[in-house]
């Protein structure tokens, strides 16, 4: 997968945008940060916690890792070579949830 490929599959919730933090290509759910392109090929997403997190790390470190930067915060790295699409999917979908309001939500459930 590609940042656009994570877009595309983005877009599909309601009030998700393209945008940029830190000089990098982001998605937003309006003002809201959800996830950024850290580097080429590395996504940066948040997580609703450091055990989460840290369990996605222990379950598939080929996929996820954090980097001393990230260790206080619950955000992951992933390899997007390594990321596939139904599974990004599920993963998009808990960090949107937690920030998309209720109508967002009864929208996307429709």
């Amino acid at each position: 997968m590609d940042f656009d490929d994570v877009f595309a599959i983005a877009s599909t919730f309601p009030g998700v945008v393209r945008s940029t933090s830190y000089g990098t290509p982001a998605i937003k759910l309006g003002t809201k940060f959800l996830l950024r392109e850290r580097e080429p090929g590395i996504l940066a997403l948040q997580r609703p916690s450091i055990d989460e997190r840290d369990m996605l790390i222990e379950a598939d470190p080929d996929l996820f890792f954090i980097t001393d930067h990230y260790r206080d915060y619950p955000y992951v790295l992933i390899r997007m070579d390594r990321l596939e699409p139904d599974h990004f999917r599920a993963l998009f979908e808990t960090i949107w949830r937690e920030k998309a309001t209720k109508a967002q939500i009864s929208a996307y459930n429709r």
